[in-house]
């Protein structure tokens, strides 16, 4: 199991930008990439992207071209840069792992049953 603690949310203005950090602790076996996703105010639920094991990078339609995530060498970090945030990138964001062939992997909604998921932080995008 791993352990997954989020930082780096806040409150910013539509066009600003934010990054996101997720440190991971613990054994990591099974584990086949990482990612986000987020939940907004009304339970809408949306992967955001993810990395794999080989470093494949994907992302979800409404991100691409305004996020990046990345990782640090030792894969112990994940990062989402955010730019030119929207009213619609309002949410809570959450740092998740998935197994080979999990949705999170094409940066899609993960499961919970497969994965672990951090507590999340905060995004909130003013117009």
């Amino acid at each position: 199991q791993v352990r997954l603690l989020e930082s780096g949310g806040g409150s910013v203005q539509a066009g600003g930008s934010l990054r996101l950090s997720c440190e991971a602790f613990g054994h990591s076996y099974g584990v086949y990439c990482m990612g986000w996703f987020r939940v907004t105010l009304g339970n809408e639920r949306e992967g955001v992207a993810g990395i794999d094991i080989d470093g494949t990078l994907k992302y979800a339609d409404s991100v691409k071209g305004r996020f990046a995530i990345s990782q640090n060498k030792a894969k112990t970090t994940l990062y989402l840069q955010m730019n030119n945030l929207k009213p619609e990138d309002s949410a809570m964001y959450y740092c998740a792992t998935d197994v080979r062939g999990g949705p999170l992997c094409s940066a899609g909604y993960p499961s919970a049953d497969y994965g672990d998921w951090g507590q999340g932080t905060q995004v909130t995008v003013s117009s």
